[in-house]
């Protein structure tokens, strides 16, 4: 409260508390862009692979990002995702330092087809392991559930970046989606045709 409000009585105005905002992700969406080669957006040339520089800048970008959510390092947080949230920093800031040539995300598909987790089955005590934020403290909460465990919910804000880089559940980092490999001559029966990535 300053000096004014103190000496002319005025009450600070009272404002509900929010839950902490997400970081905006547009510059690492646009990054991302740059170097998605996950589902439909398989480029035509099977031997054009991103930059390493554009993949080590979109793990970077997401690091940073959680960085922020977990308050910017912060040890005075203690927060019960905050170990989750190392963990996942450091794997993607390795990912930044050594960038693999491809990125192995989830398509686009894979996410929309995530199991969403209707509002009435959500209750106080659950939150999202990544932005620690409880669902329901959101108004309309958009949570989903990955296949690898009942329990595993995040807010599909929070986990969909995630995905995008790693085909892993945070928590237990069991792969939950594997790229479809095109078919070898020999596994080819008699009369088949040779797979060409150029039409797929």
């Amino acid at each position: 409260m300053s000096g004014y409000e103190v000496e002319h009585g005025i009450k600070p105005p009272t404002t509900p508390q929010t839950p902490p905002r997400r970081p905006d992700l547009s510059t690492f969406f646009s990054a991302l862009s740059q170097v998605d080669t996950s589902g439909s957006r398989q480029p035509q040339n099977a031997n054009s692979i991103p930059l390493p520089t554009d993949v080590s800048a979109a793990y970077r970008l997401l690091a940073n990002a959680f960085d922020m959510m977990r308050g910017g390092g912060s040890s005075a947080s203690n927060l019960p995702h905050d170990e989750l949230m190392e963990s996942l920093i450091s794997s993607l800031m390795e990912n930044a330092e050594h960038p693999p040539t491809e990125v192995q995300g989830v398509p686009d598909e894979f996410i929309s087809e995530l199991e969403r987790v209707p509002k009435g089955k959500l209750t106080e005590d659950m939150s999202c392991p990544i932005c620690g934020n409880p669902f329901l403290d959101d108004k309309y909460p958009l949570v989903v559930r990955l296949p690898c465990h009942k329990d595993h919910l995040f807010d599909l804000e929070c986990i969909e970046p995630w995905l995008k880089l790693q085909p892993t559940c945070p928590l237990d980092r069991k792969t939950i989606w594997k790229k479809k490999e095109a078919p070898k001559k020999e596994e080819l029966e008699d009369g088949e045709e040779e797979f060409d990535d150029m039409y797929a």
